[in-house]
């Protein structure tokens, strides 16, 4: 059984829309921590201006101020072309570009429709290419809304497709999937899923889903039961999209993990461990998270009968 490659959000997804900012040591205390469990990849910030995500202002000082381990990636989200030669400047393994599948999302959220997020692509792989540090690096793209919009509604299935298969021609190596406001279903992730690795068998495609209406775990498992064996989550079941009206927080890691491992699914995440550090999140953020089997523990603890 393969086993599943696990992208951590929190320090990017999480952290950016936190009422208050998290210290700099406060954040390379974390992905350390993360770092230490077995995740495959760690998005740890996103080199964006200051002005636009002032949490994430520190974004250089994060990355070079991390410990790195071998097997774990530190991905970071780059808008632009400047943020690109920023984040290659820090030493990172892998860029995540942004854009949206629908035109309202787009502008609402990047202030750019589809077409001209594809122009800015081109671009950013272009001086990610060219850039000396940029040979090795994996140029990833989230495409955010492929399950639908909270202001158009249903985003069809074919021009998903089509937007994935621009990405690819522009020199995008991977290909994030992405329920922004958590309107997906088990069964529409699935179809989509399925027709996506037919059509582009070659593609590592990694699934986002947000749990606003619960279902962020059903909908993991559906993409999985088609072969899909990344996934984004965010420790905590911290984040959501400011652009996004309801949407709340990302799947939950410790959620994820302990999930599949019941069900005997190998995920390389030390489960123990990742409690551990998901424990340091309310003091850490100043308030509770959605997390479950940080309160509840895992299923196979055992308790002592209550005396009689």
């Amino acid at each position: 059984m393969k086993p599943l490659e696990i992208n951590e959000v929190a320090p990017r997804d999480g952290f950016q829309i936190e009422a208050t900012f998290i210290p700099t040591a406060e954040k390379v205390r974390l992905i350390d921590a993360l770092s230490a469990t077995g995740l495959a990849r760690i998005e740890a910030t996103s080199f964006v201006s200051h002005r636009a995500i002032p949490h994430l202002r520190d974004a250089a000082e994060v990355v070079t101020g991390i410990q790195r381990r071998p097997g774990v990636a530190i991905t970071v989200l780059v808008p632009n072309v400047k943020g690109a030669e920023r984040a290659l400047a820090c030493g990172v393994d892998e860029v995540n570009l942004v854009m949206s599948a629908s035109d309202s999302h787009g502008l609402a959220n990047l202030r750019m429709t589809p077409e001209r997020s594809l122009e800015q692509f081109a671009a950013i792989v272009e001086a990610v290419r060219a850039h000396p540090a940029g040979g090795e690096v994996f140029i990833n793209a989230s495409l955010s809304t492929s399950f639908g919009c909270p202001f158009e509604g249903e985003v069809p299935e074919a021009r998903v497709l089509d937007l994935v298969e621009r990405q690819l021609a522009l020199g995008v190596q991977g290909v994030t999937l992405c329920d922004t406001t958590g309107m997906a279903n088990p069964a529409q992730v699935a179809r989509l899923c399925e027709v996506a690795q037919a059509r582009f068998p070659d593609v590592p495609f990694t699934l986002h889903f947000h749990n606003t209406r619960g279902m962020g775990l059903a909908n993991a498992l559906a993409a999985w039961q088609t072969g899909i064996t990344r996934f984004d989550a965010s420790l905590g079941g911290l984040g959501g999209c400011p652009y996004a009206p309801g949407a709340t927080g990302n799947v939950c890691t410790e959620d994820l993990v302990h999930m599949f491992e019941q069900m005997g699914v190998p995920t390389g995440v030390d489960l123990d461990a990742l409690l551990a550090a998901s424990a340091m999140l309310p003091e850490l953020v100043g308030h509770d998270t959605p997390g479950q089997v940080v309160k509840a523990g895992k299923a196979d603890r055992r308790y002592p009968m209550p005396a009689r």
